[in-house]
């Protein structure tokens, strides 16, 4: 058996007559750029999370640049963000003027640990940039505690976290602004780049608004950027949105099914949900000591796994500039030679799932207890 690591063409069956239809209006229309699509997305979104203003974007790099520059982040302004993480988050802040600071992560939930978030305020500290990572929202309450006690402002990274909640509250809702990807594989991916930033102040999203259109097209108050979603885009996403809640379903039904099978299988630690969030699981990574030569079996066997991520942040190149090592940050260094993403989607089979664990049980030399909890798992379900 082959398994993909995601497999969009799947979800595109499933729904072709309502993309192929979404598609051939904008044509129809010629509304590439901007128009009533793009419109229609972003108020269906904002209705979506309970947000006034949803500002959308080429992609979310741009929408954390974005809303960085409409926070007025200035040249020596530090922000802190986590230290596992794609480099996006990072890069943004660089790139808008501030200095990156990274903090260490929570061992089990990969999310920031607001204990280092505390530590790494100093008075050049201007914001915060936590990252819902993999799909499971970070600490909000602490970190909003330590945004208030020092007058910072805070933006959510939710590029994985799309109707992820925190205390049943929608993980976007929590900051200033938040922003979110719409890449192909998100959990609402469009079929090319484009990104968002949410918000709750108008004052706000008129500035960013103004600042991603050329600086107000027609009238250029300021020198802005070119970053708008197109109208293809927009469109697919509006022909999605309506089934995002039951593709979340159906990613923690997988989860699940992941849970219960490889519990005690090897030395493999599966994902741990933190009390009052719930996951939507963009990505399912477990961690495990045997890392390489497991995903180099799973490979040969046919199954697609990703590492997210190869490294923690600050040991990359980009960052060697800050002089930081292992020690600094124990835990994303430690988990970062452990993380293997496996296949998950929501179309993904009994089949499938099974398929893999068996792979892995055979890698453990666990053949006979793996074949025993599938059977009991096919006859429960």
């Amino acid at each position: 058996m082959k398994v993909p690591f995601v497999d969009l063409h799947a979800q595109y069956l499933t729904i072709k007559q309502e993309i192929d239809g979404a598609i051939a209006e904008v044509i129809a229309e010629s509304a590439y750029i901007r128009g009533r699509h793009v419109d229609a997305f972003e108020q269906a979104w904002a209705r979506t999370l309970g947000v006034k203003r949803c500002v959308s974007c080429a992609n979310e790099m741009d929408a954390i640049y974005i809303a960085l520059r409409g926070l007025r982040v200035k040249t020596g302004d530090e922000v802190i963000t986590s230290a596992h993480s794609w480099i996006s988050t990072s890069e943004a802040i660089t790139q808008a003027g501030g200095r990156v600071v990274f903090c260490d992560t929570d061992e089990e939930t990969f999310t920031i640990d607001p204990n280092d978030i505390q530590r790494k305020i100093t008075p050049a500290t201007v914001g915060i940039i936590p990252v819902h990572l993999y799909g499971q929202p970070a600490d909000m309450d602490a970190i909003m505690a330590i945004a208030k006690r020092h007058n910072l402002w805070i933006v959510e990274d939710c590029a994985q976290a799309h109707l992820a909640r925190y205390k049943g509250r929608y993980v976007g809702t929590f900051g200033d602004a938040a922003t979110f990807s719409f890449y192909p594989s998100k959990n609402l991916g469009a079929y090319g780049d484009a990104g968002c930033v949410v918000t709750n102040d108008d004052r706000l999203a008129e500035w960013m608004t103004t600042f991603a259109r050329h600086g107000g097209k027609g009238d250029h108050v300021m020198e802005g950027i070119n970053s708008r979603m197109d109208g293809l885009q927009a469109a697919i996403l509006n022909a999605k949105l309506p089934y995002l809640p039951a593709w979340t379903e159906a990613r923690r039904d997988v989860a699940a099914c992941y849970d219960e099978l490889l519990e005690d299988v090897g030395d493999v630690i599966t994902p741990k949900i933190a009390p009052d969030r719930d996951h939507v699981y963009h990505l399912y990574v477990i961690r495990t000591e045997n890392r390489d030569t497991l995903r180099e079996y799973l490979t040969e066997a046919g199954v697609s796994t990703v590492l997210n991520y190869l490294k923690a942040l600050p040991f990359y190149p980009a960052y060697a500039h800050l002089g930081h090592v292992p020690g600094h940050f124990p835990v994303a260094s430690f988990n970062q030679s452990r993380v293997l993403s496996l296949p998950m989607y929501p179309e993904m089979t009994k089949e499938m799932i099974t398929y893999i664990v068996e792979r892995i049980g055979s890698f453990f030399q666990e053949p006979d207890s793996i074949a025993v909890k599938v059977i009991q798992f096919a006859e429960c379900r």
